[in-house]
């Protein structure tokens, strides 16, 4: 069908002043990330770089995050969730591609870990790896040696799962991670059973097992143990590797005497990736890449790894980060106890809805 010259000319005119917008993204980034989870000056550079002011809010559950992203519209930019959720998150649609020529420092990433980490985006399409790390134990080794003795299994899930030294560690508190999504793997784990079951049997045993030491956990959440742990208000925790020795590190710095040590339980652990990713609906998307990029730049990702404790897939940044960050088999698992570690899948909606009816019977202890 033909058009006149005037419609057309006017036609172009709309198209390219609505293109001149979109390049004229406004100067903010909307950041949804776990708490404790950037390096001490990761957005304060970023800032003065590009001139962007970002927003940073924090959240310390995938299924807190979740909630966010699945009811739409949050108003954020980029998010960092975890494996499983991350891949059931990209199927329902939340992310939008990464546009990877914006990102030029993809180029900065391990391929072995990338491809890895495929197995929950085809071809790392929706996200990149921010940081990787371990579900364990952590312990103040004075306070569980007085309260369940020197023989305390501190490198087992038998600390938490086993009524026997529960009951002992609970005299100086145990936290339990507030997340059927960390929780259960591991206590299928230590039954002996596949950590990703969806077997109503399996997960009832799970159900018997944790009500056995329901009376002996302290308290269920996610991140407050940084600090319960770090000021010696408790002596068990479980959580995640990094927020453990971000707990280690606060209690040296204030030399008050505490101390705090991680360990890998010797049953096997969740092996977790951690994913940047740009929401569909994000109102900066471009802002978004930047940020992306800027997080990807070695010395960038180090500064985060040094701060956070944690292990990431950035192979240039290896030599940037503190030795004994890098150097700690705790952090950089040994080949013998990465093959130990599994990785989380996404369970189906029906074994999820009876997690969930678990989970909430578990924590009100009827």
């Amino acid at each position: 069908m033909r058009k006149s010259s005037a419609f057309l000319f006017g036609l172009a005119a709309v198209m390219f002043a609505s293109v001149g917008v979109q390049a004229a993204e406004e100067k903010k980034l909307n950041l949804y990330i776990w708490s404790d989870y950037l390096g001490e000056d990761t957005i304060a550079r970023f800032e003065q770089e590009t001139g962007i002011k970002v927003t940073v809010d924090v959240y310390d559950s995938n299924e807190m995050l979740e909630a966010k992203l699945l009811a739409g519209k949050s108003g954020y930019d980029l998010a960092v969730p975890t494996g499983a959720f991350f891949q059931r998150q990209v199927q329902a649609g939340v992310f939008r591609p990464l546009d990877k020529a914006k990102i030029a420092n993809l180029a900065n990433l391990d391929p072995k870990l990338m491809k890895s980490a495929a197995a929950f985006d085809a071809d790392n399409k929706h996200g990149i790896v921010y940081m990787w790390g371990t579900d364990g134990i952590a312990h103040n080794p004075e306070k569980v040696a007085a309260a369940a003795g020197k023989d305390a299994p501190v490198d087992s899930w038998a600390l938490l799962f086993d009524p026997k030294w529960a009951q002992k560690v609970s005299k100086c508190g145990l936290y339990l991670m507030d997340s059927p999504s960390e929780v259960f793997p591991a206590a299928l784990k230590y039954l002996g059973l596949d950590p990703n079951s969806n077997d109503p049997k399996d997960l009832e045993k799970v159900e018997k097992l944790l009500m056995a030491v329901r009376p002996y956990i302290t308290k269920f959440h996610s991140s407050e143990s940084i600090n319960a742990l770090a000021n010696g208000d408790i002596c068990v925790a479980m959580g995640y590797s990094g927020d453990m020795f971000i707990a280690a590190s606060r209690a040296e710095e204030a030399k008050n005497g505490v101390k705090v040590e991680y360990n890998i339980p010797k049953e096997g652990a969740e092996m977790w990736f951690d994913f940047m990713a740009v929401l569909k609906d994000a109102p900066h998307p471009e802002n978004a890449m930047l940020f992306i990029n800027h997080v990807l730049k070695p010395e960038i990702t180090a500064g985060i790894s040094n701060k956070v404790f944690y292990a990431n897939a950035n192979a240039k940044a290896t030599d940037l980060v503190d030795k004994s960050i890098s150097g700690n088999p705790a952090v950089y698992p040994t080949e013998a106890v990465l093959n130990n570690l599994f990785v989380k899948k996404t369970p189906d909606q029906k074994a999820e809805r009876l997690r969930t009816r678990i989970w909430n019977k578990i924590k009100t202890g009827k």
